[in-house]
């Protein structure tokens, strides 16, 4: 019920061809392949190799500012 089948999709294709124009329909498809060549384009150019972090020295965490002490509580049933 809530998948489409090859018939709506055919549908869809020949009302968007329609309302866009053929011409208008098929620059936007060569705009897309345009855009995934390019995509694995760059994907091909990431073969960088890894080189591996430089080490970082951590600090020491600052000491408080305040020191407080705590009194116990006790009590009474």
């Amino acid at each position: 019920m809530g998948s489409f089948s090859l018939v709506h999709w055919l549908v869809f294709g020949v009302i968007a061809i329609l309302v866009l124009g053929g011409g208008r329909f098929s620059n936007m498809m060569g705009d897309v392949a345009k855009g995934i060549k390019q995509f694995k384009k760059g994907m091909a150019e990431d073969d960088e190799p890894v080189r591996e972090p430089s080490r970082i020295d951590a600090k020491k965490a600052a000491e408080p500012a305040i020191e407080v002490e705590a009194e116990k509580l006790r009590e009474e049933r």
